[in-house]
């Protein structure tokens, strides 16, 4: 029989809801949040400030076993991402080591511009981070106070992250905006409803005794340059592009095999799965 496990979601945005509807019938599912009010029912509301330690550390005694930390800066600021990833962390780690019981795992979700500009070389795992902006290196720096922490944790670095709410690209191509063949311009990204999906897979991977790698890079099976992908979804929607040419940022090309040798398997493993449930998702709207 399986064990039901407690797993506490500190941040507990579209992320994490996602990832509670897999897993909420087999484990109990907690929201840490500053407002938890609208957290769907089968959430249980917790109300607290993740970066405040002495309030963690009030919620961290009812003994939960697994903590999955998903956070979302206010803004695109450095004060905003050291006021949310940062002050987490330290928040964490302060609390983990006052505790008699502390989590059997944290999952701490990352991302991949932790590794900077690869001029659009292949990144996984084993890749040096080399951050080249500040949201980056401040994720780096969490990321290793989360590492540093005297109880099993991983990191999980997403790449782009498109799904509902999440239409920039779309919105830039409706409004006939392309990007020229050459200089290529790499990008990488995940469905929204894969990174819950990732989240809930390892959750069920520690509850069936699997060993879990420190670092996952959770990206889609189909890096593609902006160039290709534009041409695509302009196809798909019949509009017109001209292209634009942009200054170049931080460009890799991110290679999943780890999390595709634990068994996860992608609901949609390229931008084309993806952005077609997305488009018909809009039209049944409209």
């Amino acid at each position: 029989m399986k064990e039901m496990l407690k797993v506490l979601f500190i941040g507990c945005g579209d992320i994490a809801q996602r990832a509670t509807r897999l897993i909420q019938k087999s484990h109990s599912c907690y929201g840490l949040r500053r407002n938890p009010e609208q957290l769907p029912s089968y959430i249980t509301r917790v109300k607290a400030d993740a970066a405040n330690s002495q309030q963690l550390r009030t919620v961290a005694a009812d003994g939960f076993d697994i903590w999955v930390a998903t956070l979302t800066p206010a803004e695109f600021t450095k004060q905003a991402y050291q006021e949310s990833y940062l002050a987490v962390a330290q928040a964490i780690a302060e609390t983990v080591d006052t505790l008699l019981r502390p989590p059997k795992l944290i999952i701490w979700v990352s991302s991949t511009s932790v590794y900077g500009n690869c001029r659009g070389k292949w990144v996984d795992e084993t890749t040096d981070a080399n951050p080249a902006i500040f949201s980056g290196e401040i994720l780096l720096e969490a990321e290793q106070i989360i590492q540093n922490l005297p109880c099993a944790s991983t990191v999980v670095r997403f790449s782009g992250i498109y799904g509902p709410g999440r239409t920039r690209l779309l919105d830039q191509v409706l409004a006939g905006k392309g990007r020229p063949k050459a200089p290529q311009q790499w990008s990488n990204r995940i469905h929204a409803d894969d990174c819950g999906g990732v989240l809930a897979h390892l959750v069920e991977l520690f509850e069936t005794g699997r060993s879990i790698e420190s670092v996952y890079l959770a990206s889609d099976c189909q890096p593609v340059t902006q160039h290709e992908i534009r041409q695509w979804l302009a196809q798909q929607l019949s509009v017109t592009l001209t292209d634009e040419v942009v200054k170049l940022g931080p460009m890799r090309r991110c290679r999943n095999r780890l999390l595709l040798d634990t068994g996860y398997q992608f609901k949609y493993p390229s931008y084309k799965e993806g952005y077609t449930a997305l488009i018909d998702d809009q039209k049944s709207t409209q």
